[in-house]
């Protein structure tokens, strides 16, 4: 794969065969950055996990402490009294029924998040075909599934992410923007990787973390030392 000079450039400053604790590697992903744009710090881990089993599944959200940097728009499905609360709580969106054709027909998409009350589920049920590809279905492990509404949104706004195993079993995570200072993506980082490492499935056999990368949007991998973080 053929890359621009900017990101040879920034690759130069990666030793491939070193592996990097979280604040090297934090102080370095923020040295590789040079697009026109405040990229985005993710990660991304390589687990031992086989999603296939229903017991080795993993998938869950955190609340990072400096969130994530972004704006996130949330659309509440709820009605009545949760209705109103939705929209007190900061929704930017709140509906039911109503939203499935606009939806469905219009393909409106302009949300980032989804949140729905236990009695809406079969409404937005109808909308799996869209939503869940997109990564935007509800879920109860993700607090997306919920009755407190206030509290869901509050956790979004904050800068809550969701984590979950894809088919190739790694997980994919934002931890903030190269505009955040060392200590912020520091301590966003550490918080996921302390709520991954909560996460292993108590039935899996040998590694779990087997490799883990920090890079920017636009910028070369920087390989972490797994044994520091848990195996």
């Amino acid at each position: 794969m053929k890359h621009g000079k900017r990101y040879s450039e920034a690759a130069k400053l990666v030793d491939r065969a070193a592996l990097y604790d979280v604040a090297d590697a934090v102080a370095l992903v923020k040295k590789t950055a040079n697009a026109k744009f405040d990229e985005t710090v993710e990660l991304h881990v390589r687990t031992g996990c086989d999603g296939r089993h229903a017991d080795q599944q993993i998938r869950g959200a955190v609340v990072l402490p400096n969130g994530t940097g972004k704006t996130v728009r949330v659309l509440v499905f709820a009605k009545g009294p949760k209705e109103e609360e939705a929209k007190a709580a900061g929704a930017d969106y709140v509906g039911g029924q109503e939203l499935v054709p606009k939806i469905q027909n219009e393909g409106w998409l302009d949300f980032d998040v989804v949140v729905a009350t236990p009695d809406m589920m079969g409404v937005v049920g109808r909308l799996g075909r869209i939503l869940g590809p997109k990564g935007l279905m509800p879920n109860p492990k993700s607090g997306t599934v919920t009755m407190d509404v206030t509290k869901a949104i509050a956790d979004i706004k904050a800068g809550k992410v969701e984590y979950r195993l894809d088919k190739t079993n790694i997980i994919h995570c934002p931890v903030g923007k190269v505009s955040f200072s060392e200590e912020a993506l520091k301590e966003n980082l550490q918080t996921l990787l302390d709520t991954l490492v909560k996460a292993r499935p108590s039935t899996l056999k040998g590694a779990y973390m087997k490799s883990a990368v920090l890079t920017t949007t636009m910028g070369p991998g920087i390989k972490m030392n797994t044994a520091k973080i848990s195996n």
